[in-house]
């Protein structure tokens, strides 16, 4: 294989002299360090789009020509797009990241901050226009080089939303609030531009034919002085019209609009069919402060008539409406429109006075969700819409799909089948507080007249249909089959009948039925899936009459290598059975990764492709038009880069990331096979400094979270924690850091398995003389955390133990509220990954062998908890049962509590500050330096926000 570089940089760096003393990481290297963004290729091939993202500053946009090696760089450029005819890449350039922050932190408007600028490339004379104060642009996917660009309203001071995220940017073309402005529609060939005054929003067709967007008259805030009139006092019950908006459709290739409809109310969630000659959209005509607007469906065909569907239409059940809150959508043959109904909302009552009542929730045992889930999903619940659908040429009849009952509906067919594919896990929803999961009943809904058809009932996995609708398949989790539903002849075939092969995971070791590997891919005609198992790729005939296949021979099982099928292009939802194709593979021995090729029908080994010492290939993406493709790669050791190809014999590295990894002391990274008292084999990762010395003694600390030797060959770029280990700062600080695999042989003793490997994998590695047995320290979050606080009940063999969000009283925890969705945790020992496999009534010993809480007494080993006070998985009193214990005890524990933070470290600030605190934390137990004061006094509520606590004291916790 040749592996070309695109950039020069890279012989700059490699020509660091590599017998220079190389430094090691410390805490100010994090924001500057790189990583590939987004990433994209042009239709044809020829070009190359990708982002270097440092972990905090400004971005940079590259655009690279493989062939012809050319490369264009844009800072702070984003966003970026490729017009379908691959002649032009659009981006934006956002402002300076410290003016972002800026406005941010001082919680300013947003129109304090600078604009984006539109940066338009002509991709073969290399031409850059850049139009500055652009608030959004797009072009149609599939539509040539047409584009348009909606520019700021430079006039308008008036408030404006206070500064969000950048996400919020892409959501803002629906968004009521937006300020008119100017439209600009641009054909990029001839460079011509028409613009459309005070345009609030605005959609391309798919094919680029046509245009739809909406005026909104400008607000006069001077026609009372104009009119040298007072203003008037404002009756705030009465009632506050939209501005006046105006929908427009421009055929873009004759130049002509055609104004649809007007109102003085807000028009959204535009959306053509694929070939651009229909149209649908929501709007309202109430009044702007209703509590309760009525909503309309707007449908406007150039060649059928045009039909309004609003809440008086008799075919709505009653009590129900349109919803604002499910965009229509058209089936790609666009012969029919779904929708959303629901039922009307009830008003709040805004003449109550909050003061005369009550605020309270009522738990009942009947509900099916706690009181708790309720309240999570209430947000999501009242926008909650149910499907509706109607023929195209015959707009005025529609038929709702499924109820208040209905979970969720799916189209089939890219919508164009007859009927749909619904679910509903009613009758399920209460066990679902210990089964952690719902059984669902699958049936199919007609659309003309709203029969169902029951597929499978309350199936315990999951149903899909086959891309042209023709059959149901789906997965059994209770008996861990395959099956295939005919939608023609409603009959039901077990797929993987009398194969001994599991296509359920093999590894699977919680107490519960284990899932199966999954679909790969369809092929053409809906004649077969290609279902997983651990190994190897299947093929099934989805009419049960042909045997089914191993396309890829045993090869892999034979092997131990994963092969995986892509989806390369999204238009693309089945495969040729005859045509070659790559495949990913993973060597779960080696750990390597690569890409094969093979075909569904060949009947032959798949042919090794490339094989390396790396990740990356998971992330392969190919141009729609051209065999040409890109993808990351990585090791621990190298930083991830992007490459391009068109065979995998010769890779083009595009980008270089990272050169000043050179300036430092790196580590190697090297597997590690052991087997534990009980005779169980057992895999981890051991990191060493790049300046490993086996001559030397060296301090290590021991990292773990069910399996990680997978990441052998991932890139840990050091970055501030948000509670796990900074494994590349560590060990370029002079430790080791071992990651053992750990296995679950039975239900019930979680803490004991952990014991069992761990340990053994420590002990093992402590018979290596640089292995310094005295200084060994353990660290685990969430459930890792749960982990370390077992073990140090168990031994005094570590010199010191990190547990972050640990559960500490299976007993407390059992009965508890994981706030992040409002579910009680019933589910996670019985079923999960607490691994209990009973009840708390059913098993209370095991329930307190495996509380740490209850052998507290042990403890002999110093730790540090972090318990956050808005975890959203753990309640974070587990973490205080734990330090009151201890602290009762008199053992040596300290508690970091993160106000305002999650499970796992959301803010950055909070990431540096506990990246710190543990650098001091383990350099005091297994290097001895000096304690800071944060572990020697304490940082008292008074000195809180003042004084952080890390200066380096002479004394001893």
């Amino acid at each position: 294989m040749k592996l070309k570089f695109i950039l020069s940089s890279v012989l700059v760096a490699g020509s660091v002299c590599v017998f220079a003393q190389k430094k090691p990481l410390d805490h100010s290297v994090y924001d500057g360090w790189q990583s590939v963004g987004s990433r994209k290729i042009s239709n044809d091939g020829k070009w190359v789009g990708y982002n270097i993202d440092p972990q905090e500053g400004n971005s940079k946009l590259y655009l690279s020509s493989p062939k012809s090696k050319s490369s264009l760089e844009f800072p702070r450029g984003s966003k970026l797009s490729f017009t379908s005819d691959s002649k032009f890449a659009l981006f934006s350039i956002k402002p300076f990241f410290k003016d972002i922050k800026a406005v941010k932190d001082k919680k300013l408007k947003k129109d304090k901050l600078a604009k984006d600028t539109l940066g338009i490339v002509n991709l073969f004379t290399q031409k850059i226009e850049k139009i500055p104060n652009v608030q959004s642009f797009k072009s149609p996917e599939k539509g040539g080089a047409w584009m348009a660009y909606l520019m700021e309203n430079m006039k308008d001071k008036t408030a404006t939303p206070d500064a969000k995220d950048d996400d919020a940017d892409d959501k803002k073309d629906d968004d009521a609030s937006t300020k008119p402005s100017d439209l600009i529609l641009v054909n990029l060939l001839t460079g011509k531009k028409t613009t459309y005054e005070n345009v609030v929003r605005y959609q391309f067709s798919e094919n680029g034919k046509q245009l739809i967007f909406v005026t909104q008259k400008p607000e006069d805030k001077d026609k009372d002085k104009k009119d040298n009139k007072k203003p008037e006092k404002k009756d705030k019950s009465a009632p506050v019209k939209y501005a006046l908006q105006t929908v427009n459709w421009v055929d873009i290739e004759k130049g002509t609009v055609n104004k649809l409809t007007e109102g003085e109310g807000n028009f959204s969630q535009l959306t053509f069919d694929e070939l651009g000659n229909k149209l649908a959209f929501i709007g309202t005509l109430s009044a702007k402060n209703d509590l309760v607007k009525d909503y309309q469906l707007y449908y406007f065909s150039q060649n059928a008539k045009n039909t309004v569907v609003n809440n008086k239409h008799t075919n709505l059940p009653k009590g129900w409406v349109v919803s604002e809150n499910r965009a229509p959508i058209f089936s790609k043959n666009g012969k029919q429109l779904y929708f959303g109904i629901a039922p009307k909302p009830i008003a709040k009552d805004t003449t109550l006075i909050a003061n005369d009542h009550a605020i309270v929730d009522v738990w009942n045992y009947k509900d099916d969700y706690i009181q708790t889930t309720q309240l999570k999903n209430m947000g999501k619940d009242l926008k909650k819409s149910f499907g509706a659908v109607f023929q195209t040429d015959k707009p005025e009849v529609f038929r709702s799909l499924g109820d208040d009952n209905t979970d969720t509906i799916r189209l089939i067919n890219e919508g164009n089948s007859s009927y749909v594919l619904g679910s509903s896990n009613k009758g399920s929803r209460i066990q679902s507080q210990w089964e952690g999961s719902d059984r669902k009943t699958y049936y199919l809904i007609d659309n003309i007249n709203g029969n169902t058809t029951e597929v499978v009932k309350e199936l315990n996995g999951s149903a899909v249909a086959s891309p042209l609708g023709r059959y149901i398949v789906y997965f059994d989790r209770e008996k861990g089959n395959w099956y295939s539903y005919s939608v023609a002849t409603k009959t039901t075939t077990q797929l993987n009948k009398n194969l001994s092969v599991s296509f359920t995971d093999e590894e699977f070791d919680m107490p519960d039925k284990p899932y199966a590997y999954g679909i790969a891919s369809w092929t053409d005609n809906d004649e077969s899936v290609i279902i997983k198992d651990r190994y190897d790729l299947w093929e099934f005939f989805l009419n049960g009459k042909k045997a089914p296949r191993n396309i890829t021979n045993s090869y892999g099982r034979a092997h131990k290598i994963t092969f995986d099928t892509y989806n390369l292009d999204k238009d693309i939802k089945s495969m040729n059975r005859r045509k070659s194709m790559y495949i990913s593979a993973f060597n779960n021995v080696t750990k390597a990764d690569g890409i094969y090729e093979t075909s569904i029908v060949s009947g032959k080994d798949p042919k090794e492709v490339y094989m390396g010492d790396i990740w990356g290939f998971k992330t392969l993406m190919k141009a729609k038009n051209a065999d040409e493709y890109i993808f990351t790669k990585e090791s621990y050791v190298k930083s991830p880069n992007l490459f391009a190809t068109s065979d995998f014999k010769e890779q083009t590295q595009l980008s270089d990331t990272n050169p000043q990894q050179a300036q430092y002391n790196w580590g190697t990274d090297e597997l590690v096979n052991w087997t534990t008292p009980k005779g169980y084999q057992s895999t981890g990762v051991l990191f060493k400094p790049e300046n490993f010395d086996p001559n030397k003694k060296y301090p290590m600390i021991v990292y773990f979270y069910e399996k990680l030797s997978e990441n052998l060959n991932r890139y840990v770029a050091p970055a501030p924690t948000p509670s796990r280990l900074n494994i590349s700062y560590f060990v370029s600080n002079g430790y080791l850091v071992f990651t053992p695999d750990i296995s679950y042989n039975e239900d019930g003793h979680p803490g004991r398995f952990a014991v069992e490997y761990i340990n053994s994998g420590v002990e093992y590695l402590k018979k290596n003389p640089w292995v310094d047995g005295n200084h060994i320290g353990i660290q685990g979050q969430s459930w890792g955390g749960y982990q370390v606080t077992h073990l140090i009940t168990q031994t005094d063999m570590y010199a010191a133990a990190w547990a972050g969000a640990p559960v500490a009283n299976m007993t407390s925890a059992y009965g508890g509220i994981r706030w992040g969705s409002g579910m009680n945790r019933q589910f996670q020992y019985e079923k999960s990954q607490s691994r209990i496999g009973k009840t708390l009534w059913e098993a209370r010993d095991l329930y307190i062998e495996n509380s740490p809480l209850f052998h507290f007494d042990k403890v002999n080993t110093p730790v540090v908890v972090m318990a956050n006070d808005k975890d959203g998985a753990v309640p974070w009193y587990q973490g205080i049962e734990m330090f009151t214990a201890l602290r009762r005890l008199g053992k040596p524990v300290w508690m970091l509590n993160y106000n305002g933070d999650d499970h796992n470290l959301i803010k950055r600030q909070n990431r540096k500050d506990i990246q710190i605190r543990e650098q001091q934390f383990f350099d005091y137990y297994l290097k001895g330096a000096k304690a800071p004061a944060w572990m020697t006094k304490g940082i008292p509520a008074t000195m809180k926000g003042k004084d952080w606590g890390f200066d380096l004291t002479d004394e001893k916790p």
